[in-house]
């Protein structure tokens, strides 16, 4: 797995401006495969009980990013939850296929453990260019929101991702979700049927 460059990982050092960070517009409903999730695995859900924190993405950290990226989209051969588990729904820790919100979680998993602070690793639901859901990690770093997806290795800015987001989990509490759209816009958020 390669490092990103000098160049790149200094792209980041700085402070995020105000169009860095995408726009919270109130609470949302977390995704139906989301609560099913917790249901199962509540250590994985539950609130760290501190102030919620955005991470520095220093060099060595955005290159740990890049690694996990890389390391969990090659490990991970993109299968949907109907062909995997007969049920359109089913979001899990993979071990070696799994849809788009397998791949995030492992992804969190990874980078917990090589010290993110949770609060800083958010589940996201977007709309694709295709206007399909898929679901996305979201790091809340000081210079910004930066996406981690299964579908390209590179990590790029929110707002540079051509994705429509639509909400996330909340950085105070992981079982709380947020709107990234404003509230009369309708969109379920719903991640079956996409691809993986």
């Amino acid at each position: 797995m390669a490092l990103l460059s000098c160049g790149q990982a200094g792209a980041v050092e700085q402070a995020g401006k105000p169009q860095d960070f995408a726009k919270v517009y109130g609470k949302a409903l977390p995704p139906i495969g989301f609560v099913e999730f917790c249901g199962r695995n509540p250590a994985d859900c539950k609130a760290s009980g501190e102030d919620a924190e955005r991470v520095d993405l220093n060099p060595e950290r955005w290159g740990l990013l890049a690694q996990v990226n890389a390391y969990v989209n090659a490990k991970i051969a993109p299968v949907s939850d109907q062909d995997l588990y007969g049920k359109a729904e089913y979001w899990t820790l993979p071990t070696d296929a799994g849809d788009c919100e397998d791949y995030l979680l492992l992804k969190k998993k990874y980078l917990e453990g090589l010290g993110f602070s949770p609060d800083s690793l958010l589940i996201t639901v977007v709309l694709d260019e295709k206007n399909e859901g898929h679901a996305i990690l979201t790091v809340a770093s000081m210079q910004g929101d930066f996406v981690l997806d299964n579908r390209r290795d590179e990590i790029l800015r929110w707002s540079d991702a051509n994705y429509r987001f639509l909400k996330r989990q909340s950085q105070k509490d992981p079982r709380q979700w947020v709107a990234l759209i404003k509230q009369g816009t309708k969109a379920s958020g719903n991640i079956s049927g996409s691809k993986p």
